[in-house]
């Protein structure tokens, strides 16, 4: 069956529709990078956080995730969230240097990086 809400990644027209699922620091970085340009670096960072808490990379089209579609899964991965507001907070920052340590250098982030034994494979 096809979901018309299914993506490979995180689609950041989710953005806008997580902000009433925590608290008043939630909300104001939703709202902040919901106002960005497309493509910011903020809206990237967030996607890369959503990516990351989601389990975007690990998700195919035969999954109960991608059944339910990419609204469903981030809304339920972020009011799930055991963490606070300011871990949320943290894991946004953390995106975002990371994305502009990749702008800057093209370094990705060791935790991105595919095993060795994967590398071998991708380069084949």
């Amino acid at each position: 069956m096809y979901q018309n809400d299914a993506e490979m990644l995180f689609p950041t027209r989710v953005i806008p529709l997580l902000g009433n699922l925590r608290g008043q620091e939630w909300q104001q970085l939703v709202e902040y990078v919901s106002r960005q340009a497309p493509g910011s670096v903020e809206e990237q960072a967030f996607a890369l956080m959503m990516i990351r808490l989601d389990g975007c990379l690990t998700c195919h089209a035969d999954s109960y995730r991608a059944v339910r579609g990419c609204t469903l899964c981030a809304r339920q991965a972020i009011a799930r969230f055991k963490g606070s507001d300011d871990e949320l907070l943290a894991l946004y920052e953390k995106a975002k240097s990371d994305v502009l340590r990749w702008h800057l250098t093209g370094e990705v982030p060791l935790s991105e990086r595919l095993p060795p034994e994967a590398q071998a494979t991708a380069a084949d």
